[in-house]
């Protein structure tokens, strides 16, 4: 092949590697296994777009390497084919999700094949395939049937559970569950019936049902998770969010809280993403305390991290949400307290807990007393306070805490003085930490640790409070009300007192099927989508009844919670992966994706780990040693000005705008070339701009104005790498987002810049073709200068990719490729280890050159090229040498000439002579690999 055809390589490559399965991967004991893997795409029917491929490219190049290393490299892809936009369609369409959704896959698919990625596609996964969610369901059923012993600080079976109980009652039992649980003995246990001991096993489980308040989306009829919600609305469609308690399905994430966080410590994943994670799960140390309602046989339970302040308690705040809250509401008080709940139920717990500002609430009426000093303590409820952390309920101490001091001076509350009253009200807070606390009960005069630890112990004997470990992090709400998702593995049946109580499917009987519906939005009645298939109900083996069966479906995390085990075994139906499988494959050890997954995907993924781990289904604690979170590409938006206040569309060039008041509109990127716009196309692609719109150009030209920004549809400024690919091709494209900058780091895309790499693989292509097409590489022995670019790129390449520092490496071919042409290097045992070098990066025009050098096989199964120190030691050293300090000439001596010979050839040389205009020398230096200095 003479030429350069970028389009007849690649579709060649790419037919050779499927058909000769080239990246298909199996167990190999004999070589060490290396597992990298991409965060698994949602299939939108947008497809993708050039900021989408960055991290996919550096993980193939990363894997491409490891190959060549010597590795067992597994590297698959597939999908995470459940989602909302899916169900959005459908019930927009009454199409089904499922159709969607595969032409979507097919889409990406072939974008990911037409750019060269080295995926083992055998090993496709989707959540949304029954195959795979049977898994899913059976993960829920294990997780169902576990509970959290404290003592052994792990998950176990539920039996472990039964058989503490039996012989010791809740007192043998340390677990992790609801606070005030009944107790009762092991007499009293073995005394009841099988379903009595069920229903009981019920509160101790890791998945269970609660009464919850959650994010709730009336337009989408669904519950959202609070990575879901932006600014008070549903992430996708932009719909008004609220917050609603519901019976929910919720995992004991909680119960691994301090697991979570050591864990931290064992992995490699940068420290912003896991100080995200800590400050999520926010542990704090303090007190339960309970405080006693006013006429009533009601406690509210707070957690304070200063009970040393107890003293200072002027009011106690219940979030809105709380369960006594209309118990509690005396009548004079119910229209305010009303009116004050509807308003927070339109704002999302996030933005409740970001804004310090506001300063709102509602008083309730009723009072309580607290437990130390007796006093009155009137109840408010405000919404700074959430049900769902800690306990609901807090103690506002105006002298100790600022936003409590915002909210007593608001309403009028008093401001209890717990330290000398000359102390300063803005330093209490910091200054109770050094002071001595004065007229303080039974703390007076101790200090604050001292006091803390008084404080706690007379809190437990007295048995109204203890101290205590809380969290900020909250158990996961696990349902969803909406059609395309998994099924919950569960039916009900209801017992003597008319409680539904859930019972799951049995093992035999999974996966569990999605059913068809006549349409995908909630019943008439409010029931979740599911309320409409026709027999959703289970009969149990053994049974004749039919029971119904749970109607909301998992969430979005669920299925990805643990996809890279199947990747491991995917076709496997008698488990999630063989043992052997696990045994081998163990974990990912080159994880990478987004940082706006750090607390959910990848805090959810850790959790459901650490209890396949305790449970003896997988081998390690972490799933992923090391985690990269790649930069965003952004968009370089192109704009047009439309001229405000004219009859017909007048849109000015960017140079003249500022004679004009305009308004600025984004305009497709894909019609603007070097900023120019086609103003034919343009008119003919844009419906809002009328008939006939005016142009008042530059030069003839109309000339956009530019600007950064994230890539998305609505900017117009999203690029298909569909169309680079077929003009510059797969590798060209590869380079350039490589090229771009570091992998970590935003950055701009541009596509002008796009030429240059398509330039630098056109150069590359001339050192085996000239410009007539005649092959032209050698078998010629190398000469020095060869072998020393050869071998430098090769050093540096290797570290660059260790260091998946990608952008140097594009840097360092472009410098090699520039020197071999210089240095007419067209020796094949040189271009044979540079395409070696190159082949992770552009794997398909290396594959086509490394075909015509006369190798047979793929370039992929070869070996990466050893550097040899001895071709990078210098041979010679061009010396700068100064006369009294301005360099004069340039001279070149031996690496390993003396200094004595240095000054000897430099005193003699003629120019130097000249130069020195016959004045005597006072001194010579030389400084090594660096400079000579002659000082007359």
């Amino acid at each position: 092949m003479a030429e350069y055809n970028h389009r007849e390589i690649e579709k060649k490559w790419q037919k050779y590697w499927e058909e000769n399965q080239v990246y298909k991967v199996d167990i190999d004991p004999s070589r060490p296994k290396y597992y990298v893997l991409d965060m698994f795409p949602y299939p939108s029917g947008a497809g993708l777009h050039v900021g989408h491929p960055l991290g996919y490219i550096a993980s193939d190049i990363f894997s491409r390497y490891k190959r060549l290393k010597g590795y067992n490299v597994l590297h698959p892809m597939g999908f995470d084919s459940f989602g909302l936009p899916a169900e959005q369609y459908a019930i927009q369409t009454g199409q089904h999700p499922a159709v969607t959704t595969a032409q979507n896959i097919r889409t990406y698919i072939s974008q990911l094949k037409n750019i060269g990625f080295s995926y083992d596609w055998s090993r496709e996964v989707r959540t949304s395939d029954p195959g795979y969610y049977k898994w899913t369901q059976w993960i829920f059923s294990r997780i169902f049937n576990s509970w959290y012993n404290k003592d052994t600080d792990k998950a176990e079976d539920i039996r472990t559970l039964y058989e503490r109980l039996a012989q010791g009652g809740t007192a043998a039992v340390n677990a992790v569950t609801e606070d005030n649980l009944p107790e009762f003995t092991a007499g009293e246990w073995n005394s009841w019936t099988e379903e009595k001991k069920y229903e009981v096993s019920l509160d101790y489980r890791l998945t269970y049902r609660t009464d919850s308040v959650v994010n709730f989306c009336p337009a989408l009829g669904m519950v959202l998770s609070n990575d879901e919600v932006k600014d008070g609305v549903s992430e996708r469609g932009g719909y008004p969010v609220i917050q609603k308690k519901m019976s929910q399905w919720m995992m004991r994430i909680t119960a691994y809280a301090d697991r979570l966080i050591s864990g931290l410590d064992t992995i490699d994943w940068s420290e912003s993403l896991k100080d995200q994670q800590r400050n999520w799960i926010g542990k704090s140390t303090g007190a339960s305390v309970r405080f006693k309602v006013e006429n009533s046989t009601k406690e509210i339970e707070v957690f304070t991290t200063r009970v040393d302040t107890i003293y200072g308690v002027s009011f106690l705040v219940l979030a809105p949400e709380h369960e006594w809250v209309a118990e509690l509401t005396t009548p004079d008080q119910l229209t305010a307290v009303q009116q004050y709940i509807e308003e927070t139920q339109k704002r999302s717990e996030l933005d409740r807990v970001a804004d310090v500002k506001t300063v709102s609430g509602a008083f309730t009426g009723s009072y309580c007393i607290n437990p130390v000093n007796g006093e009155q303590v009137p109840i408010w409820i405000a919404d700074y306070v959430l049900a769902g952390y800690g306990t609901g309920a807090v103690m506002g101490v105006p002298s100790g805490d600022q936003r409590d001091w915002n909210f007593a001076t608001h309403f009028g509350l008093p401001v209890i003085p717990i330290l000398d009253a000359q102390q300063d009200i803005e330093n209490q807070a910091d200054a109770t930490k050094e002071g001595k606390y004065i007229n303080s009960g039974i703390i007076n005069g101790l200090e604050y640790k001292q006091a803390t630890a008084k404080l706690i112990s007379w809190l437990e004997e007295n048995k109204i409070g203890k101290g205590k470990v809380n969290y900020r992090l909250r158990d996961a709400v696990f349902a969803r009300q909406r059609y395309w998702g998994e099924p919950v593995p569960v039916y009900f049946k209801t017992n003597a007192d008319g409680r539904a109580i859930p019972y799951l499917v049995a093992d035999k009987d999974l996966p569990l099927i999605l059913p068809e519906i006549d349409k995908y939005q909630p019943t008439e009645t409010g029931e979740p989508p599911l309320g409409r298939a026709k027999d959703w109900t289970y009969t149990p083996e053994g049974e004749s009844a039919a029971y119904p069966l749970e109607m909301s479906t998992m969430p979005g995390w669920a299925g990805s919670s643990w996809y890279w085990y199947r990747y491991m075994d995917p076709k496997n139906g008698a488990a999630f992966a063989s043992a052997e499988a696990l045994d081998y494959w163990k974990d990912i050890d080159l994880y990478l994706g987004g940082t706006e997954h750090a607390t959910g995907h990848l805090l959810y993924s850790r959790f459901w780990n650490k209890v396949l781990k305790d449970l003896g289904f997988v081998k390690e604690e972490e799933f992923a040693k090391k985690l990269i979170n790649q930069g965003m590409i952004q968009g370089r938006s192109s704009f047009v000005y439309r001229v405000k206040g004219t009859d017909k569309a007048t849109f000015v060039s960017y140079g003249l705008r500022k004679d004009y008041d305009v308004t600025p509109l984004h305009v497709d990127v894909n019609i603007v070339d070097g900023d120019v716009l086609d103003i034919e196309k343009f008119k003919a692609t844009r419906n809002d701009i009328g008939e006939d719109p005016q142009f008042i150009l530059e030069d003839g030209k109309y000339i956009c104005g530019s600007e950064v920004e994230k890539m998305s549809k609505s900017k117009f400024n999203v690029v298909n790498p569909d169309t680079l690919v077929d003009r510059y091709g797969a590798d060209t494209l590869r380079l350039y987002e490589m090229f771009l900058g570091p992998l970590t780091e935003s950055k701009p895309w541009d596509t002008k810049g796009i030429e240059g790499t398509s330039r630098f693989l056109r150069k590359l292509w001339r050192l085996f073709f000239d410009q007539n097409g005649r092959y032209i590489v050698t078998e010629d022995e190398p000469s020095k200068d060869s072998l020393k670019t050869l071998h430098k790129t090769i050093k540096k390449v290797a570290e660059d990719i260790e260091h998946f520092s990608f952008n140097t490496s594009v840097s360092s071919f472009m410098i090699c490729v520039n020197e071999l042409s210089d240095q007419k290097c067209h020796s094949r045992p040189v271009l044979k280890d540079l395409l070696v070098v190159m082949s992770a990066y552009a794997p398909h025009i290396t594959e086509e050159l490394w075909s015509l050098i006369g190798e047979t096989g793929s370039i992929t199964q070869t070996a990466y090229p050893e550097w040899n120190p001895e071709y990078l030691k210098e041979d010679a050293f061009e010396y700068p040498i100064q006369i009294n300090g301005k360099v004069r000439v340039n001279l070149t001596f031996p690496a390993d000439a003396s200094k004595e010979e240095i000054e000897k050839e430099v005193l003699a040389n003629e120019q130097v002579i000249r130069w020195m205009e016959g004045n005597p020398l006072k001194k010579i230096i030389v400084v090594p690999k660096r400079i000579v200095n002659v000082v007359i």
